[in-house]
């Protein structure tokens, strides 16, 4: 019979927003008498949530650099300022893809 372990989100949320590292944690936790299961599922949880934030990012970087491709492609082939053809052609697109390359390190990483 496996046995539940509760995890306090509380606390999680204390260490997310103080920007705790895995081994401060760690060493917390064995200060107020936890056991070995129950610190690893809280450093389990605490990743999950972290990464979750990070992909979050990444997935917001990833959509405003495809929209802002997709802005520079339509700005380039209706051409509405002739002057300014190659700053969409070139200026946005590069922007655009280093926005998408951001979203996919953080996502990635």
């Amino acid at each position: 019979m496996s046995d539940t372990i509760v995890l306090n989100t509380a606390l999680i949320q204390q260490w997310i927003t103080a920007k705790s590292t895995p081994v401060f944690i760690e060493e917390d936790l064995r200060a107020k008498g936890f056991d070995s299961l129950t610190i690893s599922e809280y450093l389990k949880e605490f990743r999950k949530i972290c990464n979750g934030k990070k992909q979050f990012s990444g997935f917001c970087c990833l959509a405003g650099g495809a929209l802002l491709g997709f802005i520079s492609l339509m700005l380039s082939l209706t051409n509405p300022v002739p002057e300014m053809y190659n700053f969409f052609l070139f200026g946005l697109t590069s922007i655009a893809i280093l926005v998408v390359f951001a979203g996919l390190y953080l996502l990635f990483e």
